[in-house]
């Protein structure tokens, strides 16, 4: 009697076994019911458009798989991994913090820091926020705070997307503002600047190395605006849910009737230079003397610091953009010894004809003094309200102005015009800070049309264009350096606004 061998069968007549895989010696080739076994034996094919985005996702993973990073999108070859980030980038997931009105409005920085608590020294991370109800406030964001007693807790909702399945993991903390963690300045706070190693924009002991933050002031009709140094070394007594930070606050500077609207710092923190209604100023910070390096009737928007920490980029009201040597002679620290330069500006006159009307352009002049480059001279439709230095591309910034343009400008062809545009922003006359996320990738920016938009760098394509809130989204802040554990856990922006803070995940 034949032994059965499992996946074999006897045949008595060639007195041989066969393997069931094989088809029967003297049967039919075609075996239906094979094939319909196999075919229910098949899974289910996903359904993409049950799964919106992530079904993409799935998709374009098996293309990978299949075809290397290179894969086909809208029937030309894209990088896999750019995609994949479009993809999140034009699906963020948004937070808000309700009871933050009018709180984060005006300006907003975020930093690492040290806190004393009653188990010791821990690392941690704090909002700084300004208003235009003239307060300045900081917030912990760090989780320090969830557990504790004292304090104000604010709690983040979600507002985009409502639909509960589409939630991302990453959900920011809540944040807690201590006793004394908020104080009154003089006047509206314009600016808060945070020092940045140009050199190593995501270096993981960037922020812990801050000694201090520059706060400024935009001035009264009794007063102009101040400068200020807040001590960022020393460890936040929060152990105890007290510590007041007007004690932590000093005065470096101050201006008689000048206004001051923006500043920017070297990455040392030792330089600040502000921008006022009358030119810009170099601060020294350790010695507090002020000296102009630029001067001129149109009022200085927006300032940003090269990586050199030699060259400002000034943005002007009359939508000049004019590279500034900070590096002073002796003989130049009176403002009245900076060398005069006369800038042909451009502008459009529309003339009647007997054709119509027609545009001329013509150039006019506008006399500034300091040690700008003239030849580097840009300009903006309008007056410019942000500049952007870029890190990994040092050669290249950002500038928008406040009739909605947002340009890409390379440093070494600023004669050849802007290497980028981006489209679709609106604006009219306010001002509106823009942001880069640590890894460049992606330019966001607000509108005064409430709306949050975000464009891909290299290529200015729109990625996202919605309105989640009623007023202008008008400050934003990513989180660069600290704990390698915090960066990637928290990797998304923080935005401002009247309405409150808002925090926006794109990864």
């Amino acid at each position: 009697m034949p032994q059965d061998l499992p996946g074999f069968y006897y045949d008595a007549e060639k007195n041989r076994y066969f393997p069931l895989k094989s088809p029967i010696p003297g049967s039919s080739s075609s075996r239906p019911s094979s094939s319909a076994s196999t075919s229910a034996q098949k899974p289910p094919p996903i359904s993409t458009k049950k799964q919106g985005k992530y079904g993409k996702v799935v998709k374009m993973v098996h293309v990978r798989e299949l075809c290397g990073n290179s894969i086909i999108s809208n029937k030309k070859k894209v990088d896999f991994q750019q995609q994949y980030e479009n993809i999140r980038a034009s699906k963020p997931t948004i937070w808000k913090y309700e009871g933050t009105q009018r709180v984060a409005d005006a300006a907003l920085e975020h930093v690492y820091v040290n806190i004393q608590t009653l188990d010791g020294v821990v690392e941690s991370e704090l909002l700084l926020t300004g208003g235009v109800n003239r307060n300045f406030s900081s917030y912990e964001a760090g989780g320090f705070g969830e557990h504790a007693d004292n304090g104000t807790h604010y709690m983040p909702d979600v507002v985009q997307p409502l639909n509960i399945e589409n939630q991302t993991s990453i959900k920011p903390p809540r944040l807690w503002k201590a006793i004394g963690s908020r104080t009154v300045m003089p006047s509206n706070v314009s600016c808060i600047k945070i020092p940045r190693n140009h050199h190593h924009p995501q270096a993981i002991d960037v922020d812990l190395s801050v000694s201090h933050a520059i706060i400024t002031t935009l001035g009264s009709e009794t007063s102009g605006g101040s400068i200020y140094s807040v001590n960022l070394s020393e460890p936040f007594e929060y152990g105890v849910g007290i510590d007041m930070l007007d004690e932590r606050m000093d005065m470096i500077s101050s201006t008689s009737k000048s206004t001051i609207w923006t500043a920017d710092c070297v990455s040392n923190g030792n330089r600040t230079v502000i921008g006022t209604d009358t030119g810009a100023a170099l601060v020294h910070v350790e010695s507090e003397r002020r000296s102009w390096i630029f001067r001129s009737k149109s009022d200085v928007l927006s300032l940003q610091f090269d990586c050199s920490g030699n060259i400002v980029l000034c943005g002007l009201r009359n939508g000049a953009i004019l590279t500034v040597d900070t590096r002073q002679k002796p003989q130049d620290l009176r403002d009245k010894h900076l060398p005069k330069h006369q800038i042909p500006f451009p502008s459009i006159k529309t003339s009647q004809s007997s054709s119509g009307r027609n545009k001329k352009r013509e150039n006019k002049w506008f006399e500034v003094r300091g040690n700008v480059h003239h030849t580097r001279s840009m300009f903006m439709p309008s007056s410019v309200s942000c500049l952007v230095a870029l890190n990994l591309y040092d050669q290249y910034f950002l500038a928008s102005s406040m009739d909605g343009t947002v340009r890409l400008y390379d440093h070494r062809l600023t004669q050849r015009g802007a290497v980028q545009m981006y489209e679709g922003n609106f604006n009219s006359h306010t001002r509106i800070q823009m942001g880069v996320d640590p890894s460049e990738r992606f330019v966001m920016s607000g509108g005064e049309d409430f709306y949050l938009r975000v464009w891909r760098l290299k290529s200015g394509e729109m990625l996202y264009e919605d309105k989640f809130m009623n007023s202008v989204p008008s400050v934003l802040c990513w989180p660069r350096g600290g704990g390698s554990n915090r960066r990637d856990h928290f990797p998304g922006a923080w935005l401002g606004s009247r309405e409150g803070l808002f925090y926006v995940n794109t990864s």
